[in-house]
């Protein structure tokens, strides 16, 4: 073949090889992570987002190169995914919690937006806005809390609705 077709087409044994283990390291990974501990991609912490761009990396990697094996992607697969797995443990440890995750950042308390840790996350104001049509609320009045999760997302806490009057009491609230 020409130089055009070789870069079109290539070796058709390297793409076999490249096929089959991209088939065998998906499979190690569908089976590693079914092993380990399952969340959705709603519940990602940061870490677990490395992680899962690094097993891709791997599987990719692993998979086109000529120089190396299946057990060579496996290895580093297994390897990272008993580490993912050591961290989602020790989280429960406040020490490795601190280092892992991020902290809560309040947004709004009692109405009044704090302008400091809207920058400590990355938010502008016009995010917070956003934010709080989604959540139904046109402006942070009303808001008793706006926090910034560990994992990204924004909670809003409005202000309790006002205690009906208790029937039992006389009215003007004497005796």
């Amino acid at each position: 073949m020409d130089g055009f077709g070789d870069a079109l087409i290539g070796d058709w044994h390297r793409a076999a090889h490249a096929a089959l283990k991209a088939l065998a390291l998906f499979l190690t990974a569908a089976v590693a992570f079914r092993i380990t501990e399952r969340r959705t991609m709603a519940e990602f912490a940061p870490f677990d987002w490395v992680a899962a761009v690094a097993v891709g990396a791997i599987v990719g990697r692993t998979a086109t190169a000529t120089d190396a094996s299946w057990l060579t992607g496996a290895a580093a697969l297994l390897a990272l995914l008993a580490a993912h797995s050591a961290i989602t443990r020790l989280r429960f440890l406040p020490a490795i919690s601190r280092l892992v995750d991020p902290p809560l950042r309040v947004l709004i308390h009692d109405g009044h937006v704090n302008r400091r840790n809207l920058r400590r996350c990355g938010l502008t104001e016009a995010d917070l806005a956003a934010v709080l049509r989604q959540h139904g609320h046109h402006s942070p009045d009303g808001i008793h809390l706006a926090i910034f999760e560990s994992k990204g997302a924004v909670s809003v806490l409005p202000h309790p609705p006002a205690a009906p009057p208790d029937p039992a009491s006389p009215p003007g609230g004497g005796r």
